[in-house]
């Protein structure tokens, strides 16, 4: 059979994501995917994400609950301040875990299983705040562990640095370190990239290939900004720093900024390259890697 076309816009593969689904955000994050989720306005989603990126989509009204080891805030705020707010109020349920936990659920999902065992958390209150998780006996040696349940994914969304339009992935130094336990453990993959490759390349070096047969591939140039892509950009400090300062008057009553900055990056962009006239070539340019 000839091989299919993946190539997406960011309209199809939003159109995949249903209210109360659990969708995968890697790292570093897919943000044109992030946005797009904002500003179709769905919600009740679980999301397994970490950091900023989740706090955009929590302050976007998209989230009911969290999976996630890490939910820092950078720029002297130890943890992001939408999701902290949440969290507080009991408007977010976060499903506690570390690092571990998370890939052994992921693995889980990817092998078939109900659970795998793990021994980090063990002697620790883990399992009193996430009652998911059950202390077990190691049938086989008798050592004490954690069982953790298996986690499924409806769509895992990532970044990566090219693709061919066949959805053989390449990422630059290396994939994110959690996107391919969220790659196995998903029902479908969209991969957004720097730029889209012939298949010859794939093949002159299929080793670099990081992900093959991914469901969709996105083509989104400076689509991980205001955060990093490797071999292309480095973070925009600037621009993650009005966010962050924006969501932390947001939390004490103060709307307007947060407002304005989802209306002007957000609502008033309907799609990525909007997004990327309102940012600016100088800005882009500026953040070259090299």
């Amino acid at each position: 059979m000839e091989r299919q076309s993946v190539l997406a816009t960011e309209d199809e593969v939003v159109n995949w994501i249903e209210d109360g689904m659990t969708i995968a955000i890697g790292e570093p994050a897919p943000m044109a995917m992030v946005r797009h989720i904002i500003r179709n306005r769905i919600s009740g989603l679980t999301i397994i994400g970490s950091g900023i990126a989740l706090d955009y989509l929590i302050a976007g009204g998209c989230v009911s609950k969290v999976i996630s080891y890490y939910a820092g805030g950078g720029f002297g705020v130890a943890v992001a301040p939408s999701f902290r707010h949440a969290a507080q109020t009991g408007e977010l349920e976060v499903w506690e875990c570390d690092e571990g936990v998370l890939t052994s659920g992921l693995e889980a999902t990817a092998k078939g299983l109900p659970f795998l065992p793990w021994r980090g958390g063990v002697g620790t209150s883990l399992p009193e705040v996430n009652k998911d998780l059950r202390v077990m006996e190691d049938p086989i040696n008798g050592e004490i562990l954690l069982a953790v349940p298996a986690i499924h994914i409806d769509v895992a969304l990532l970044h990566a640095s090219k693709a061919d339009v066949y959805g053989n992935v390449q990422h630059q130094g290396g994939p994110g370190w959690i996107d391919l336990f969220l790659r196995r453990a998903a029902n479908r993959v969209a991969v957004q990239v720097e730029k889209i490759i012939p298949n010859e390349e794939v093949r002159s070096d299929a080793w670099a290939t990081t992900i093959s047969n991914a469901d969709a591939v996105i083509r989104a140039p400076y689509g991980a900004h205001p955060f990093y892509s490797r071999g292309h950009y480095v973070q925009d400090k600037k621009h993650l720093k009005l966010y962050v300062d924006a969501a932390t008057l947001a939390v004490t009553g103060e709307q307007t900024y947060i407002e304005e900055y989802f209306r002007r990056h957000v609502y008033q962009t309907t799609s990525h390259i909007m997004y990327l006239e309102v940012i600016g070539i100088t800005r882009l340019l500026s953040l070259h890697e090299y």
